[in-house]
This record gives C-alpha cells, sequence and structure tokens, in this order.
C-alpha cells in the first residue's frame, strides 16, 4: 500500500511543476542577453561620447610641445608685460640627453612607455581607479608620460578641470601624438617642457641651476633627484626641504632597481649620498629691472592665479593682470629715490592702489630699498600690524551710521574711560579730553575715547559684520580696545575704503582679470561689486573724513584744489616693548595713511619690521601721508577732479554748535552744516528762506572741505577742474559776474564766515537759476567755472591746525 500510495504523490507533483529546470535555463539565458546588450550599449555610448567630446579637442603642434610651460603676462589693454619662467630655458636634444635620466624618467613615471602604442595604458589607468577608489581620493595617477605631455602643453592642470569631457580630448590628443612623433622624440619634449622651480623650465636649466654641470655630468643620485622633481617641484624642493627631496630621490632609485636600470650596488651607493652633495649655493635668477618693480605685484597675481584652481608655472596660460605699469613704476621710485623722506634705509613701506569702480589693483609695492629677490616679503598684504585708528570709519562710525542712523552732529563724550571689568584707562593721542563733541569733530581730530564708546553702541558683533563686508575681518568677540587698532593689511584697507569711494559699492581688490588656457578655456573675473552699505553711509562717511585732510590729523596728505578724504593712524608701542626700548617712548611704532578720490584709493603702512631697526620719527613720523599726497597728486593729474553728489536720502541742516539737532538760520553765527540721514533730521523751518533765496536748500551739494586757503596760483593747477575752464571762456565773463556780485554782497554781511563756507553752494543756484534755458552741457561749463574762481578768491576762513599724530 505504501509504495502504492506513493507513486501517485510523485506524479502529482511532477504534473505541477513540469518545465520548472526549463523555466531557469531560460531566466539566466535573458539575463545573460540583456547583459550583453547592456555592455555594448554602454560601449557604444561610450566611443559615441568619446567621439562627440574629442572632436572639438584643440589642436596641437610640435612648436607646443617644445614650447616651456611658463605663464605670460599681459596688460589690460593686451600689451605684453613679462614671463613668469626664466629668460633662459637650456633646451637638451635626444642625443644630448643621458640614457640614466631617460631610464629614471621611465622607471618613476611609466613603466611601459616603450610598449604603449597609443599614447594610453589602460592597465595602469585601471589600476589607479582601483586604487584611488580604495583611498577615496587620488592616491595614484594614470596618466601616461605621453598624456602628461598633453596636458602640460595644451590644457590646465587645475582640478576643476578634470572633466570627463577634458580627459577624452586628452587621450585623443596623446593617441595623435603617439602617430605623429617617437617615442624618443616625445621624452626630449617632456625632458625640456616640465617645471622644476625657481622659475626654470626643463630638466636642463635645472642641472645647470642646482649643479652648475650639463646633464651627461651628474652622478646617478643627481640625475634621480632631477628625474623626480617634476612631480611637485616646490615639494621637493632640496634647498628648503632636503628630506622630503631625499624621499622623493630615493623613490626613483628604488623604481629603477625593480625596473632593473640599476643594479643593487648602484642602488645602494646612490641613496648614501647625501642630498647636498654637489649642490650649488642657492642663487637669485638674474632680474630685469621691470621685474624687480613689479615683483611684489607678481607674487600676488601667482597666489591669486594659484587660488583660481589654476598652475601659473605648468598650465601655459595668458594672465590679464591690473597693473598700471606706469603707476607701478611712480610707487617704486618714490619710496626708493628719496622723494618721500624716510626716518633711515631700514624703516619700511606697505602700499597698495585700488580703483574703486572694478576693485582692480594698480599698483602696490611691498618693501624699499630691498635686494634683487623674486617673489620676496610683501608687506603690502600683511595682516599682523594694528591699523591704528584708520579702522574707525569701518568699524566705528560707519557702522553708526549704517545701523544707528547717527548724523554727523551726533554727541560723543570725550572724557575719562576705563575698559569694563579693567583697571585699563584709555587715552586719547595728546593725554587730554574735550568732553560733549561731535562725531564729525572726533573723527577728523582722532579722538579715541568717543571711538570707542561709539563701537560699544554699535555693538562689536554688529560692526565686525559691517567690516567683514569690506574684506577686514575682525573677530565678532574682540574687545573693545579693536575699534582704534585692528589687524588688517594695507591692500584690504584700500579696499575698504575703495567702498565709501564708491557709494557703498564694494569690489574685492584682485590682480587677475582674466585667464586664458591654451585650449580656447577663458575666465574672466570682473563683477558688479557688492552693496555693502547704503549711500547715504557712503556719503556722510566722505564728507567727514573730507575734513580729516582739511583741517584735522591729516593735513599734511592735503592736496590743494583736490575732493578727497581720508584717515590717519598710529600705533603705540605696548608696555613690553617700551621697557625694552623705553628711548621709542614719544614715537609712533606703526603710521598708517588711507585716502581716497572717486577714482583711486590708496593705503599705506610705514614702519619697521624689527624693534631693534629703529622708530619712525622726525619727518619719518609723516612718510605715509607724504607718499600719498606724491602719489595721489600724480595719479590725478589731469584726471576728472569729481566731487561726490549727495543722494536724496542725505539731508542737510545748520546746527548750532554744542547741540546736535538745534536747526538755526543758514546763515546764523557759531554753527556749521551737519548732514542727516532722511527720516532721522529735525524739521527745519528755514528752508523756504535762505539768502539766495533757494527753494530747498536740502537738495543742494555741500562743499565745505575744498581748499581754497589764500591760493592765488591755483591757476597753474593741473587738475581737470581748473584745466577744463579753456574749454568754458565763452561763459567766463558772465561766471565772473556772478562771482563779483556774490563777493559784494557777502561783504555787507556781518556774518561773513558763514557765508564763504558755504560760498560754493551760492554760487551753483545763482549759476543755475542764470543759466536754466540752458543746456545741460553749458550748465557744467559754469559749474566749473565757478569752481575755478571760488579757488582763485580769498574767501576761505580755515585757520592753522597744529600737527597731530
Amino acid at each position: 500500500m505504501a509504495d502504492n500510495n506513493q507513486r501517485p504523490t510523485n506524479s502529482r507533483m511532477a504534473n505541477l511543476h513540469p518545465n520548472k529546470g526549463k523555466s531557469r535555463k531560460r531566466i539566466w539565458l535573458q539575463v545573460i542577453k540583456w547583459f550583453f546588450i547592456v555592455a555594448m550599449l554602454v560601449v557604444v555610448s561610450g566611443i559615441g561620447l568619446f567621439a562627440y567630446y574629442a572632436k572639438d579637442a584643440p589642436s596641437i603642434s610640435q612648436a607646443q610641445l617644445q614650447s616651456g610651460g611658463t605663464s605670460s603676462l599681459y596688460t589690460r589693454d593686451g600689451k605684453f608685460l613679462l614671463s613668469l619662467g626664466s629668460e633662459k630655458r637650456t633646451y637638451v636634444n635626444n642625443e644630448e640627453i643621458p640614457k640614466e635620466l631617460k631610464n629614471a624618467i621611465i622607471s618613476v613615471e611609466d613603466r611601459r612607455f616603450y610598449k604603449e602604442g597609443i599614447g594610453l595604458d589602460p592597465i595602469r589607468i585601471i589600476g589607479s581607479v582601483l586604487v584611488n577608489a580604495r583611498s577615496k581620493g587620488v592616491a595614484a595617477g594614470g596618466s601616461t608620460i605621453t598624456q602628461q605631455l598633453v596636458k602640460l602643453s595644451v590644457f590646465s592642470t587645475a582640478a576643476s578641470q578634470r572633466t570627463l569631457r577634458r580627459k577624452a580630448q586628452e587621450a585623443w590628443l596623446s593617441m595623435k601624438v603617439e602617430r605623429e612623433f617617437s617615442k624618443e622624440q616625445i621624452l626630449e619634449f617632456y625632458i625640456n617642457k616640465v617645471y622644476m622651480n625657481y622659475g626654470n623650465y626643463g630638466m636642463g636649466t635645472a642641472a645647470d641651476y642646482y649643479y652648475g654641470k650639463d646633464l651627461k655630468d651628474l652622478d646617478l643620485a643627481q640625475t634621480a633627484l632631477l628625474a623626480g622633481m617634476p612631480n611637485a617641484p616646490v615639494t621637493y624642493d632640496p634647498y628648503v626641504y632636503p628630506e622630503k627631496a631625499k624621499y622623493r630621490r630615493d623613490i626613483v632609485l628604488k623604481s629603477m632597481l625593480r625596473n632593473d636600470k640599476i643594479s643593487k650596488a648602484q642602488y645602494q651607493e646612490a641613496i648614501n649620498e647625501p642630498i647636498t652633495q654637489g649642490l650649488q649655493p642657492r642663487k637669485n635668477n638674474a632680474t630685469s629691472e621691470l621685474r624687480k618693480v613689479d615683483d611684489p605685484y607678481i607674487k600676488e597675481v601667482i597666489s591669486e592665479v594659484k587660488s583660481k584652481g589654476f598652475n601659473p608655472y605648468n598650465d601655459n596660460l595668458k594672465i590679464t593682470v591690473n597693473i598700471d605699469q606706469d603707476a607701478q613704476q611712480k610707487l617704486y621710485d618714490l619710496v626708493n629715490d628719496g622723494s618721500v623722506p624716510f626716518t633711515n634705509d631700514k624703516m619700511q613701506v606697505g602700499a597698495t592702489i585700488v580703483d574703486p569702480r572694478t576693485g582692480h589693483i594698480i599698483a602696490i609695492i611691498g618693501g624699499r630699498k630691498l635686494p634683487s629677490v623674486q617673489l620676496g616679503l610683501n608687506r603690502a598684504v600683511q595682516t599682523g600690524r594694528s591699523t591704528g585708528s584708520t579702522i574707525k570709519p569701518v568699524l566705528d562710525y560707519g557702522p553708526a551710521i549704517e545701523y544707528l542712523n547717527w548724523p554727523t552732529s551726533h554727541m560723543l563724550d570725550d572724557s575719562k574711560y576705563v575698559y569694563p571689568g579693567t583697571n585699563i584707562q584709555l587715552y586719547d593721542w595728546d593725554n587730554k579730553y574735550e568732553g560733549k563733541i561731535t562725531m564729525r569733530h572726533a573723527l577728523e581730530q582722532s579722538r579715541n575715547v568717543p571711538a570707542v564708546k561709539t563701537l560699544s553702541k554699535v555693538g562689536v558683533a554688529r560692526a565686525s559684520l559691517f567690516a567683514r563686508k569690506m574684506g577686514i575681518n575682525v573677530p565678532s568677540d574682540s574687545g573693545l580696545s579693536v575699534a582704534i587698532g585692528a589687524n588688517a593689511s594695507s591692500l584690504q584697507m584700500a579696499g575698504a575704503f575703495a567702498a565709501f569711494a564708491n557709494n557703498g559699492i564694494y569690489h574685492k581688490p584682485q590682480f587677475v582679470s582674466k585667464i586664458e588656457t591654451p585650449d580656447g578655456l577663458t575666465r574672466n573675473y570682473d563683477s558688479n561689486g557688492t552693496k555693502v552699505m547704503k549711500e547715504s553711509t557712503a556719503y556722510i562717511m566722505t564728507d567727514m573724513l573730507k575734513g580729516v585732510l582739511t583741517k584735522g590729523s591729516g593735513t599734511q596728505a592735503r592736496i590743494k584744489n583736490l575732493y578727497e578724504a581720508g584717515k590717519t593712524g598710529t600705533v603705540k608701542y605696548s608696555d613690553e616693548e617700551l621697557v625694552r626700548y623705553p628711548q621709542y617712548k614719544n614715537s609712533p611704532k606703526d603710521s598708517w595713511f588711507v585716502g581716497y578720490t572717486k577714482l583711486y584709493s590708496i593705503g599705506i603702512w610705514t614702519g619697521y619690521d624689527n624693534l631693534k631697526d629703529g622708530t619712525p620719527s622726525g619727518v619719518g613720523a609723516s612718510s605715509a601721508q607724504l607718499l600719498y599726497k606724491q602719489m595721489m597728486s600724480y595719479l590725478m593729474k589731469d584726471k576728472a577732479n569729481k566731487d561726490w553728489n549727495k543722494p536724496s536720502t542725505v539731508v542737510r541742516r545748520r546746527i548750532a554748535n554744542g547741540t546736535q539737532d538745534k536747526v538755526v538760520s543758514p546763515n546764523a553765527s557759531n554753527s556749521s552744516w551737519q548732514l542727516f540721514v532722511k527720516g532721522h533730521a529735525p524739521s527745519n523751518p528755514y528752508s523756504e528762506v535762505t539768502v539766495d533765496k533757494r527753494k530747498d536748500e536740502e537738495d543742494d551739494d555741500i562743499d565745505t572741505r575744498i581748499d581754497t586757503e589764500d591760493d592765488t596760483s591755483s591757476k597753474g593747477q593741473s587738475h581737470s577742474q581748473i584745466s577744463s575752464s579753456s574749454s568754458s571762456r565763452s561763459q567766463q565773463s558772465s561766471s565772473q559776474k556772478q562771482s563779483s556780485t556774490s563777493e559784494n554782497r557777502n561783504s555787507n554781511n556781518q556774518n561773513n564766515n558763514q557765508q564763504n563756507e558755504n560760498r560754493s553752494d551760492n554760487q551753483q543756484n545763482n549759476n543755475n537759476s542764470q543759466q536754466q534755458n540752458q543746456n545741460n552741457q553749458n550748465n557744467n561749463q559754469n559749474q566749473q567755472q565757478n569752481q575755478k574762481n571760488n579757488s582763485n578768491n580769498h574767501y576761505n576762513i580755515a585757520k592753522e591746525i597744529p600737527q597731530k599724530r
């Protein structure tokens, strides 16, 4: 029975799954089938994509393969400036290249070089992919020597350019080079192209630089060092990093041993050789006078190009820089030829000139009386020196106007002050206190206590944000003492003040405007800038900073008849430093001046690298101001001398002295013009009644800072405000008549001083009313002529102000 029962059961199972084995077989066949289909699609797509990318590959010629990899600098008008490479490259032909050097390069860079028929090494590529996948980074390269040559000749080595498109084009050109040139030619091109540090291109040039020999005269260890350096020429510098250089040299020697190119005995002897054996004393490449003048600029160009992901030494770039070569030469001459007095030859300087409209750095100086050293210390970009009081507009008063809407008449208390939580008393520069003073006066006279109290009101965190938007990095947790000095460079300060000059628009200072690679890639770096403050803030700050030059701490920097603004800064020695050098007690440690017009912003630091070198004394204490004066005079020669236009968001009021918002008649004595942010100004009962019957004095520009102090010689000035008068001679007699009428009216007024202060406003409105039917061009000409007449008449009431630090 058991057998009978079992038999039907098996039969039923068989009936239920008659094709189970066959189904599994069909499934596997389908999987294999689809696998091959997908694989074929991937291959076909890959070939198609490769062809698509390869068709746009740049051309490559023997001239490109043989040329050095150095980049060239061009000015903005397209003129060649200089090359970053050595002026002389020692090119070695194939028959001059020792077999030992070829073996070293092939062993460490591309062991299958002579076996590759297409310029690519698939085995090495797959191996590098696996190694990099395991390390989750770029731990191994898969490029052959041919690919490296193509990359150095045509493409950028920037990491950002390592795209699939670029790799496809690189592979295609490598195959092309393999078809057109022999292995020996390719190796020759490579050996003569690689960068070997210190501006040297090619191993023949490097052999002479490092060892004073030809390639054929090097021993095995020296040959191995040169063969390994192209991997990272700065890192494996035998002068600076001898241990790293030895490490790389020994890797090359080990590769040669493993590749059966040297014996064990040769290997042992070579790795035991000191890395310094035969090494020549480090020397400076011969530099042209242009390279000497431009060195600080070139150094920053190289740094900026690298920060953008390019290698200026290997990428064969065309770099357009923002330098004004004439201005660069003038700045260099001023600090070196005695035109500007310094305390002695050890006294140093760092200066930067920026165009506020673009952020372009047109000139920079990193020191004076320096040896001919390429890429030396650039003091213009040092950030480890305190700015002194030049930081006040950026960190104290600018934020107070921006966030608290303070007017120029805001009253501040200049009295005894002790930093909270300490027993440290803060002093002003003259060790005196002035009591209640306006913000305008506090900034003009560089009073310290009001600045610290202002920062306290604004808040360090909020002020640091304001400064950071202008390129000045002040930690938000800084103490209040940062109000009178923060660490920044002349470059940063020139850039920050440029935002005031440019109506609140900040452009990050930049040396490079464009980079072009050999394959046609172009990167432009000019921008529209960033609005970092309200236009009212920029205008009010500029108006106050004008007074620094006309009657404040910066009178030695003043240029007659020029619309300009600026701020002084001095840094005192610490108590610890005075213990070591008590003779420095009454001298500044560092002196600053940052000033600007609408066209240029100049930041200048002066001081000493080391305390033992000396202290700014005598006329040297004013070097920063005097350098600014001469440089800005040069820059503004024959340039349009334009004032800043008051925006509609700023209003003027005549305020009684000693008060913050008591409005008085426009011709009242014991009063002064002050600026307010619109919406935060006191009401003005005199808006309809002025001595000139002006309908709305709030809309008139104020220019009480232009210097006309007994300057009868201003007719000879070269600024365009004066020189442009020749174009408006047809209006001259009319303008002179207006000037004379106004003068007579003022002579009958018992408040003559106030009338003189605002004469340019009255003149301008009279001119506008008389010429209202003329076109805009004639109006502008009249205004320029009136300004000229103003500067020729003796209507200025400015008194002599004692010199201040």
